[in-house]
């Protein structure tokens, strides 16, 4: 028989109930407005007829694929306003195209790493998910370009000088920036609970990445910290005594005053951000420990991480200055590993 509306006893919304094909049907529309039920109802009925007849692809949808994908542990992150955009439309019709478009509505004049983050990273898994449980064909997804890395560091005199030039409320936050390695986000958003001044820990609860990740404090660091006033809330805080409000890219709220401060302090081309590159090249010159950096640093892939040893290079002075070239008599031993390297 078709599907019908029905109301249970005591539920505000309407069911669907009937069999189609052979295939029961009793669930729920969540909806309480009979004619926007209606609408849920004829869709479904279509959908399992199409389904019955042309196979399952030809009624997958967006939807239904990413509810699966979450079934299946998948990341939830980003993935609300992706599903409220494409919402039932059919597998088969998100091709480039139309995933380029949704980046466009979404995320306009956002950088090409935030869209391909929140936007094409996300309907990737979903569209990878639905491949592997038979909903559509493989789909290649292609990314934004992207700008090569910017690393851009300062020595410690320098950053001595950005410390003396920091207001107060700045300062202990830039103190905690180039001690932990915190994206500003992670930082801005600290709370007590998560800092252990006894033991010198501090926790960063679902990171960018979407993990916890936890770091020892510098001994400066929890020295500054101690000093701050008040144990609950908000660890770093404005001028007023009031907590940072909350934003999808953190670093805005304090761009103006971390300016000033690299201007009196004669820093240039300097940025919030840039605190977290200054901690990574200190500790690796230190270190030489990629895979620590990248733990400590909460990176995923060790590409993120090699930068930092690609412009740590201070090490190998001594075998640079060994090379036998410009000193009197020197040529004569370095002529044989040329022929050599030339096959001669």
């Amino acid at each position: 028989m078709p599907l019908k509306l029905t109301r249970r006893h005591g539920s505000k919304y309407w069911y669907i109930r009937g069999t189609v094909r052979g295939i029961a049907v009793d669930e729920s529309t969540g909806l309480a407005d009979r004619s926007a039920a209606e609408e849920v109802r004829a869709r479904r009925e279509w959908e399992i007829l199409q389904a019955s007849v042309f196979g399952r692809r030809a009624t997958a949808t967006f939807l239904a694929a990413a509810v699966s994908y979450l079934e299946a542990g998948g990341e939830a992150r980003f993935l609300r306003p992706i599903v409220d955009h494409f919402k039932a439309t059919m597998l088969e019709h998100i091709d480039q195209a139309a995933i380029d478009a949704a980046a466009r509505k979404l995320y306009p004049g956002r950088s090409p790493a935030t869209v391909n983050r929140q936007l094409y990273t996300p309907i990737a898994a979903v569209l990878n998910h639905a491949h592997r449980i038979g909903l559509c064909e493989r789909r290649v997804v292609a990314r934004p370009a992207q700008p090569s890395g910017r690393v851009r560091w300062i020595t410690p005199i320098e950053a001595e000088r950005l410390i003396a030039a920091c207001s107060p409320h700045l300062r202990s936050l830039v103190i905690f920036l180039l001690g932990t390695g915190a994206r500003v986000s992670e930082a801005l958003y600290l709370q007590w609970p998560q800092v252990d001044l006894a033991r010198g820990h501090a926790s960063f609860l679902a990171t960018k990445n979407g993990t916890d990740r936890g770091v020892p404090l510098h001994p400066r660091v929890v020295a500054e910290l101690a000093n701050l006033p008040g144990r609950e809330g908000a660890v770093f805080r404005r001028p007023d005594g009031a907590p940072y409000a909350y934003r999808d890219h953190a670093g805005g709220q304090i761009k103006r005053a971390f300016a000033t401060s690299c201007r009196r302090a004669g820093i240039e081309r300097f940025r919030p951000h840039d605190c977290r590159h200054t901690w990574a090249t200190w500790l690796y010159a230190s270190t030489r420990d990629l895979a620590g950096l990248m733990r400590l640093g909460g990176w995923r892939s060790e590409r993120m991480v090699l930068r930092y040893a690609h412009i740590n290079v201070a090490d190998l002075a001594p075998a640079i200055r060994q090379l036998p070239w410009g000193n009197s008599g020197e040529g004569e031993k370095i002529a044989p590993i040329f022929s050599v390297v030339r096959g001669g």
